[in-house]
């Protein structure tokens, strides 16, 4: 029993990967499933989507390794941050659709708080921004929307949960309302210092207490599966938000390490230790795991869309048959074109946070085609990882509390993108600093697998994990620092003209 299943659920799809004791991918499965537009600005997911697509991944993989629910030592799941479900206690049955991080049908109430003068305190409790990103206005508007609901849930027969809580809850039968401490403090309901639900941000959104899951540590016992599921018990040993468990994954353990995982979104992340660094550039202070009761924090920065802006290219404009097309076209295009492309299609977030933005194309002329199209989505994704890096690290440089002064000069990545040469390289060019690949780039299900893999005692220790961490490639800067802040000038002021309209 040292084999680990690793749960990924994600924005657009949903993977299983078995590990061997070594943590070393074996098998996996993973299917997609639909999203759903109600309304401009409003994202959702199916609940049941979410739940039928795990358990089919989950068996599929341990079928495709050739083992049974006996041979594992644990269950690891991580999963997309933020996203919001309200469900039944008795039925486990969702009242409404799950509201997708990406939503933006808050974005009213957020500023109604602001305007209220509530984001100072509110920051300061939580390390979060007042925006319809996370979970607590989502929630907020489903106890105010579906009659009855916050009656409801006051009595007890309710239960709220990001979608780690959701499947924990489903996986157990219903015996299990958790979640653990990095998707608690992406709910904007947690107070990251003291660990805690934060009873005066509860009584401003009017949240009951009795709702909210029992916050755990990432590496804990989270209760076994139902035998039925799998044909044998499993326990549940670690669980972590999407973007944390790749900064386990990347063994990004010690302070000023830094992680950008590229999927849905864009989510860079600096190590900061046991120190909370309040930013001065709207990054987020978020906590990055917590493992034996010991909080580690970390400074986050968020862009909304990253491979998004290729599934655009692909289902949007279908300019490209597939995502793999991208790279290589993009490799064609003309150099004389310098398109700028802004993909604010869900507004911007880290570091403008301007929710109301919208995408724009900068640059066109009669000569502008696909290849220009495609050079241009993937170069937003590098400028955008500029504008997160250059805030956390004058972010690291002010606070002058952490050791070794500087942040590391490398950038480890993980996520889909990353498979891309010319993305990675460009985004070197434009950082002005390495990027490292490692060799297992499933690094979400890798940092789920060591969480539980640790609570088993499979892993030693995170620092014999660290350890096992394997580089693939390293892409140096190539680009003259001249034409690199020339272009870099361009794309700030193509963000400008997006925000002025």
């Amino acid at each position: 029993m040292t084999h680990i299943l690793a749960l990924d659920q994600g924005t657009t799809s949903t993977r299983a990967i078995v590990f061997d004791g070594q943590l070393r991918p074996l098998a996996s499965a993973q299917t997609e499933f639909p999203q759903h537009f109600p309304a401009s600005g409003w994202v959702e997911h199916a609940p049941e989507d979410l739940w039928q697509s795990s358990l089919s991944v989950m068996r599929g993989a341990l079928a495709r390794a050739g083992l049974t629910a006996r041979d594992l030592a644990g269950i690891g799941i991580t999963n997309q941050r933020e996203t919001t479900l309200l469900w039944d206690r008795r039925s486990g049955q969702a009242l409404h659709h799950a509201i997708v991080w990406q939503d933006r049908r808050t974005a009213d109430i957020c500023a109604g708080l602001k305007a209220a003068g509530h984001e100072p305190a509110i920051t300061a409790r939580t390390g979060l921004l007042l925006d319809p990103y996370f979970s607590a206005t989502k929630l907020k508007w489903l106890l105010d929307t579906i009659p009855g609901a916050r009656d409801r849930a006051r009595a007890g027969e309710l239960a709220f949960g990001t979608v780690d809580s959701f499947l924990l809850w489903r996986l157990t039968g219903g015996r299990v309302h958790a979640t653990d401490a990095t998707n608690a403090a992406r709910t904007m309901l947690l107070n990251i210092a003291t660990g805690e639900w934060d009873d005066d941000i509860l009584a401003l959104l009017d949240i009951p207490r009795a709702v909210l899951p029992q916050v755990r540590d990432c590496a804990a016992e989270f209760g076994t599966t139902d035998a039925a599921l799998f044909g044998a018990p499993v326990p549940i040993r670690g669980i972590a938000g999407d973007q944390q468990a790749a900064t386990l994954g990347q063994a990004c353990l010690a302070p000023g390490m830094m992680k950008s995982t590229y999927g849905t979104g864009c989510f860079a992340l600096m190590n900061t230790g046991t120190t909370q660094v309040a930013s001065s550039n709207r990054m987020l202070t978020t906590i990055a795991y917590r493992l034996e009761g010991q909080t580690t924090y970390a400074l986050e920065g968020s862009i909304f869309i990253a491979g998004a802006v290729v599934q655009w290219l692909r289902d949007g404009v279908k300019m490209i048959g597939s995502a793999a097309e991208s790279g290589p076209l993009a490799e064609s295009a003309d150099r004389g074109q310098e398109l700028i492309l802004v993909p604010a299609f869900t507004g911007l977030g880290a570091p403008w946070w301007r929710p109301e933005a919208r995408g724009a194309v900068f640059g066109l002329t009669r000569n502008s085609g696909p290849a220009e199209f495609a050079r241009a989505a993937l170069e937003s994704v590098g400028f955008q990882t500029r504008d997160l890096m250059e805030a956390m690290r004058a972010d690291w440089a002010a606070s002058g509390l952490l050791p070794g002064g500087a942040a590391s000069p490398a950038l480890r990545v993980d996520g889909g993108m990353t498979a891309s040469d010319w993305t990675m390289q460009f985004l070197a060019d434009i950082l002005g600093a390495p990027v490292d690949r490692p060799v297992v780039t499933e690094t979400t299900a890798l940092g789920a697998a060591f969480l539980a893999g640790l609570q088993a005692g499979v892993v030693a220790s995170p620092e014999a994990f660290a350890e096992s961490w394997a580089l693939e490639r390293r892409f140096e800067p190539r680009m003259a620092e001249g034409e690199r802040e020339r272009r870099y000038g361009a794309w700030q002021k193509a963000v400008q003209a997006v925000i002025s309209v």
